[in-house]
């Protein structure tokens, strides 16, 4: 199967955000491993930028441009859109949506050029928490969404750690290059 990465960008941010790309292909990497480890699946996995111009007001980029991008793409490809709006429409509390074979999220630009803490905040842990719906619904769970929404909420009000991992994408105490939704709970009270 394929897990594809498309990083939408403005075609005027394009130079400023390269560094960003940069990251996502990284973690493009990480992923493939992640998924790997903690869901015994094997992605090949692939990442490029999906260029936008400027659009009227009634042909805004949302959701269901996406989705026909997706489908012209292949459905039967993972496409997972990394965008710099938040969907029109949502049933996540971060900031995503997902489908069959179909991801996206609100990509969140840091304020220093490359802060890469600040890219696993706010961008890696949102991305681990679609994976794991789409993830969670192709091996067959019925409620894949209201598992990770509990994972989610523990982390935010029960103060649990979201799992810290290095550049060699192995688990870390130290500053984390990565940063994803805890799947140990995922582990043993769902599978």
């Amino acid at each position: 199967m394929i897990l594809h990465f498309i990083f939408v960008v403005k075609e005027e941010d394009l130079e400023k955000r390269k560094l960003e790309f940069e990251y996502v292909k990284q973690m493009g990497s990480f992923f493939k491993v992640w998924i790997k480890e903690k869901f015994g699946k094997d992605f090949e996995v692939q990442c490029d930028e999906l260029i936008t111009k400027p659009r009227r007001l009634f042909q805004k980029l949302d959701t269901h441009t996406l989705l026909q991008d997706h489908q012209q793409r292949g459905s039967e490809i993972f496409h997972f859109y990394l965008c710099h709006f938040k969907p029109l429409w949502t049933d996540c509390t971060c900031e995503g949506y997902q489908a069959e074979n179909f991801g996206m999220v609100w990509w969140q630009p840091p304020k220093d050029n490359f802060d890469t803490l600040f890219l696993a905040e706010k961008n890696c842990t949102t991305v681990s928490h679609v994976l794991a719906h789409e993830l969670l619904r192709t091996s067959g769970h019925k409620k894949f969404r209201e598992i990770v929404h509990d994972v989610w909420t523990k982390h935010f009000y029960d103060q649990l750690d979201f799992e810290q991992y290095g550049t060699d994408f192995e688990k870390t105490d130290g500053k984390p290059m990565f940063l994803t939704i805890d799947t140990s709970t995922l582990r043993t009270k769902y599978t």
